[in-house]
């Protein structure tokens, strides 16, 4: 059962159809409602226009065993006293008026209690005016055998010398009990067999609609099981959701196939980089432990500041790419770019004054040591800081006076382990790192960094921060 309904299309289909329940439900209790009270009140007026017609005769002066009852309803005269005055013929038994009798007890009527015949058949009962208010109330009777339920309507009504008479007719509920009975039965074949049909229509609309979503769960499974990240998930021709979450889908896994394969050209290249210092290393070391007169002292400091510096930028790189944000600390460039600047030769430092911007001064200085580095290694003889205010931004420029960078490369540079120049000795060239962890950084810090032609016609990189 919980495996039943734990997918979609069950719990879809399950909710349209409880919903349509409910619905016609509701609107099934209204309609009979409806037609109830409808046929109760048609009832109703019939039977109120069945007193008004022997109201009328009453109020005419008519003597009450010349009344023109109908037999077909039940009809009673009730006095003020509530003694039954006169009744339809047939009428065997009531109930819902003011008294169950059915037959004028005797001497109510006049010329009835056999006495003064002659005198009473001389004398009619005086006019009367029809009194005002209507009041329903629900019985039953029976007529000639046969029972039925009845609307009865009383009309009252002031009859001269008799006083105060009221009037009781009814009207039968066969018809209101007849149609409701066959309305009911009519929603209770219809209404499950309307629900059969919206829980079989939303089970094949559901099931079509969530298709695409059952290919895009499988082909997922089976890129985790082959592990391979170049296939994509079939995307539908339809533009609905399904679509979107199929092409973002594709979108999520061409990322993750770059990030897995930058990741796997880093390993590559990180263990191809670290190779070179550590061999020059241990073969210095060889020799030194065999021939201690042969020891290059300064070469093995110098391979192992070089590894240092490299494994220090592969754990920058390393804490970049897990996410790492900086901090919030407020940074003075103008200050940080003469802190850099100090002690290299031939490097030059304007400014406009103090500017801040919100960072790691850590990082941020280990940006502009790297853009001087790269300036160093290609510069003729001039570098040239600025560091000025453009609107929001703070700009750092490192122009130098060397060849500059050929256009089709002023992407390139910036990706990791890239070399422009390789006939360049590892040592004096580096290994390709410091722009691509500047770009990055810069990135990290809400800025860009890029590069231009310099007015000497050398390099000029340019590094764009919001200002505090």
């Amino acid at each position: 059962m919980r495996r039943l309904f734990g997918s979609v299309r069950s719990r879809a289909t399950l909710g349209a159809t409880l919903v349509v329940a409910v619905a016609l439900v509701a609107a099934g209790a209204a309609v009979l409602l409806s037609l109830r009270s409808n046929l109760i009140d048609q009832a109703g007026n019939g039977a109120q226009r069945t007193a008004q017609n022997v109201v009328a005769q009453l109020a005419a002066g008519k003597a009450y065993d010349q009344l023109d009852l109908d037999d077909e309803s039940p009809v009673q005269v009730v006095d003020a006293d509530q003694a039954l005055v006169a009744a339809s013929d047939g009428l065997e038994r009531i109930s819902g008026t003011a008294t169950d009798a059915v037959k004028p007890r005797p001497g109510a009527v006049p010329g009835t209690d056999g006495e003064d015949d002659d005198e009473d058949d001389d004398t009619a009962p005086g006019a009367g005016e029809i009194g005002e208010g209507t009041t329903f109330s629900d019985g039953s009777a029976t007529i000639d055998g046969e029972t039925a339920d009845y609307r009865f309507a009383a009309v009252p009504v002031v009859a001269g010398d008799r006083g105060l008479l009221t009037v009781y007719a009814g009207g039968s509920l066969d018809a209101e009990q007849s149609a409701v009975n066959t309305a009911l039965t009519v929603m209770l074949i219809g209404f499950p067999l309307l629900l059969g049909v919206v829980a079989a229509v939303t089970w094949l609309v559901t099931r079509r609609a969530l298709r695409p979503v059952e290919g895009i769960r499988r082909e997922m499974a089976e890129i985790t099981a082959s592990e391979d990240l170049s296939r994509r998930v079939p995307e539908p021709g339809t533009h609905d959701e399904v679509a979107r979450l199929a092409r973002t889908t594709n979108e999520t896994l061409a990322a993750l196939e770059t990030s897995v394969e930058r990741q796997r050209r880093f390993v590559a290249d990180a263990s191809h980089e670290l190779r070179s210092p550590i061999a020059s290393l241990r073969t210095q070391l060889e020799v030194a432990a065999a021939h201690p007169e042969f020891l290059d002292l300064d070469g093995a400091v110098e391979d192992t500041v070089r590894l240092q510096h490299l494994a220090a930028d592969l754990l920058l790189l390393a804490r970049l790419d897990a996410g790492e944000r900086p901090t919030d600390a407020r940074v003075e460039l103008a200050a940080l770019a003469e802190e850099e600047a100090e002690g290299r030769a031939g490097v030059t430092v304007t400014a406009d004054g103090p500017m801040e911007v919100a960072g790691s001064r850590g990082q941020l200085g280990r940006v502009l040591a790297n853009l001087l580095n790269n300036a160093a290694r290609h510069a003729r003889s001039a570098i040239t800081v600025t560091v000025r205010r453009e609107g929001d931004r703070a700009v750092v420029q490192v122009a130098d006076d060397g060849d500059g960078v050929a256009v089709a490369d002023r992407e390139r540079i910036f990706e990791r382990f890239v070399r422009l120049d390789e006939a360049r000795s590892r040592d004096d060239g580096g290994a390709g790192l410091g722009l691509a962890i500047a770009r990055d950084v810069a990135e990290r810090h809400g800025g860009t960094l890029t590069v231009h032609e310099a007015p000497a016609g050398g390099a000029l990189f340019e590094l764009r921060l919001p200002i505090a």
